[in-house]
């Protein structure tokens, strides 16, 4: 299996046993931003995480090691193997509702949607996913992702608001198109008014499967009116929770301009934590993980990262050929 990390050498030599579980050795070919080639090789199995901590009152917290991390494994302390925080660029799909109760939102919306693209690192891969009833991409076909304002306002903003509402099919939709990124790190950002009322393909449980199999974070905004009848912010709790991200439901619409601009700010300031599982069992099963942190100064941090994975199973050995009859 082929990695390509988008990175310095430096970190890729950090990063140079990184697997997801389940991934056999190999060694392959990756490329730093300026063109020159190393070889990363792939000797054992971690879990990786991407992780953000916040002190007391919310704010992110920056400058701590890997001394002041804990991670635990259904509840049993695991060993740090390896450790980073450095601003990677990361590939980000921004999933926005252009359902029909949308229309009073829409300037400010996208306002958002670009004060979040201004704020983030500029070698970013950024896409954009428009969904009502039907979900479309925002950019021309041939340009799976771009890091370029003007054409990323044209994405936002080509079309108008009507129809109902399909978010799951439009964030599975954006969970596939995802893969093809090379950056390390992947990333939504939705942004919706509304539960799903128009999803003909995707369920809740098929897409928190898909961001749990491509190591998704999920972050999400709620944008309710009071008379919503659909409204659902348990779903986008659960998306955003489960993957290690954050919800934000705010009161008003003046707070998501700075709440898209302190996403693209955890985003750039995410730690990765990588272990070796200490359950080294190939069978299939989920197993939950919890990140504690401490350091001197602070009295209660908080940890956001992924509530847990499903492990790999065991590959089943092929049935010897059967043997050739000699009847003639």
């Amino acid at each position: 299996m082929t990695n390509i990390f988008s990175c310095t050498p430096r970190l890729a030599l950090l990063l140079s046993l990184v697997a997801v579980p389940g991934m056999a050795p190999s060694q392959a070919p990756s490329q730093n931003y300026s063109g020159e080639l190393y070889k990363i090789k792939v000797n054992t199995n971690l879990v990786v995480l991407s992780a953000t901590a916040l002190d007391r009152k919310g704010i992110l917290v920056s400058g701590l090691d890997q001394n002041n991390f804990q991670v635990y494994e259904d509840g049993v302390l695991q060993q740090i193997k390896h450790f980073s925080h450095q601003d990677v660029p990361v590939t980000v799909g921004l999933v926005i509702d252009n359902s029909g109760s949308m229309a009073s939102k829409r300037a400010l919306v996208i306002a958002a949607a670009l004060a979040f693209v201004h704020s983030s690192n500029p070698q970013d891969q950024m896409f954009v996913v428009n969904f009502n009833e039907y979900v479309r991409f925002g950019l021309p076909e041939g340009m799976p992702f771009t890091d370029q304002v003007p054409q990323l306002e044209v994405a936002l903003s080509k079309i108008h608001t009507n129809g109902q509402t399909a978010l799951y099919d439009a964030v599975a939709v954006a969970l596939e198109h995802l893969k093809q990124g090379n950056r390390d790190k992947k990333v939504l950002i939705v942004i919706s008014d509304g539960g799903d009322n128009a999803s003909k393909r995707s369920n809740l449980a098929q897409i928190m499967a898909m961001a749990h199999r491509t190591d998704t974070i999920i972050y999400t905004i709620g944008l309710f009116e009071d008379e919503d009848e659909d409204r659902n912010p348990r779903v986008l709790k659960q998306l955003a929770e489960d993957t290690g991200g954050d919800v934000f439901l705010p009161d008003t619409l003046k707070e998501v301009v700075p709440i898209c601009e302190r996403i693209a700010r955890d985003i750039r300031n995410l730690y990765t934590v990588a272990y070796s599982p200490a359950n080294t069992r190939q069978d299939g099963t989920y197993r939950t993980i919890q990140v504690k942190a401490s350091a001197p100064g602070h009295t209660h941090l908080v940890v956001r990262t992924r509530a847990g994975y499903v492990a790999p199973l065991a590959p089943v050995p092929a049935p010897p050929p059967s043997a050739k009859s000699n009847v003639p």
